[in-house]
């Protein structure tokens, strides 16, 4: 019985973060050669509903047994797990999603990398480790959600990565996402350096017209060029998603009502575009549609609401508003604490268009 630190934490190690896993105990390991019995005797806590997972005695960390998976059913639990003593670390590592998850580490520190994991890391590539990749949507999600993370360390969706993930999404894999997962993926990466990157991954690939048809429906719409440089309404969601990370890091929340703001704007009739005069009303309908479909928190769906509803004219800096606007803006968010939060949207929304004219050409 042999075990080595896994995933992650070797991953930021390699990235310059791994004081910062450390710190939080978010070390996972991985066991060869054990069966539970052996575990549970040794003091460790059996945890894991779908596979083994254990929690050590002292140090609370997760180890789990090396195990391999088979595909026998659609969506993310149609898997079949083997958690023999028998399976190698190798086998156990080439069932992970990404080279750069896929790698171990001993008690000595040597690197166990043999997807080519550090190769992809010094090349800033996000690349699947084998084909079994596309049996599991939840990977569409969580190539997002890393690129959200990594993408202001330069990372890219590597190009075969892409392929097969368009591949999943014409399969139909993508549609046995639970709503549960949807957000969970979503709401971890609205935390993230570049949650605009969630977006642009899933667009990329086809997946946000599945997932997100709301915020897909927004791309190709024009708006008015003196207000928004950028013209096209999706990308101003991506500015937007931006600027709010920037001033509200970490603030998934704040996130959210960047990514939904707008979405009337989708629903405003070719006669009168590039204006949209009531773009705030009928944003209500498809945010509402969201949330419910993805069963999306109360208070979130509260701050979304209130941001979608603002009044016209009040993507400005705080300080502009007129008395009498800035009291109906106020009197529009449902609970006190939802006033700073909008006031933190507005500061994004206004603060999108003077960036716009430093980002590079695309």
């Amino acid at each position: 019985m042999k075990s080595y630190r896994v995933g992650g934490c070797v991953r930021d190690r390699l990235l310059g973060r791994y004081h910062a896993e450390l710190k939080t105990g978010d070390v996972d390991h991985v066991v060869v050669g054990a069966t539970q019995d052996e575990m549970e005797s040794l003091g460790f806590k059996a945890i894991g509903k779908d596979f083994p997972v254990f929690l050590h005695p002292d140090s609370g960390e997760e180890y789990a047994l090396a195990r391999t998976e088979r595909k026998a059913g659609r969506g993310y639990r149609g898997f079949v797990v083997d958690a023999d003593p028998s399976v190698t670390l190798e086998q156990d590592l080439a069932r992970r999603d990404f080279t750069i998850n896929a790698m171990a580490e001993d008690d000595d520190g040597n690197v166990i990398d043999p997807y080519g994991g550090q190769r992809d890391i010094e090349q800033r590539w996000l690349r699947h480790v084998s084909d079994a990749f596309a049996e599991d949507p939840v990977r569409i999600l969580r190539a997002a959600r890393f690129l959200a993370r990594f993408a202001p360390l330069g990372f890219h969706l590597h190009p075969d990565t892409a392929k097969l993930m368009c591949g999943m999404v014409a399969d139909g894999e993508v549609d046995h996402l639970v709503p549960e997962r949807v957000w969970k993926e979503l709401s971890r990466a609205l935390t993230e350096a570049a949650p605009q990157a969630f977006v642009q991954c899933l667009r990329e690939v086809g997946a946000l017209a599945r997932i997100l048809p709301e915020v897909d429906a927004l791309y190709g719409v024009p708006q008015r060029a003196e207000f928004h440089p950028e013209v096209d309404t999706g990308i101003h969601i991506e500015l937007v998603m931006e600027q709010a990370a920037r001033i509200a890091p970490g603030n998934a929340m704040i996130g959210f009502a960047a990514l939904t703001h707008d979405l009337g704007k989708a629903l405003t009739p070719e006669d009168e575009l590039p204006r949209h005069v009531l773009h705030e009303q009928r944003g209500l309908k498809p945010l509402d549609a969201l949330c419910q479909r993805l069963k999306v928190p109360t208070d979130y769906r509260k701050l979304a609401r209130a941001a979608c509803r603002r009044t016209p004219g009040t993507s400005i800096a705080i300080d502009e508003l007129k008395p009498a606007t800035l009291h109906d803006l106020i009197a529009r968010c449902d609970g006190a604490g939802t006033v700073p939060q909008l006031i933190r949207d507005m500061a994004a929304w206004s603060a999108k268009t003077t960036k716009w004219s430093q980002r590079p050409l695309r």
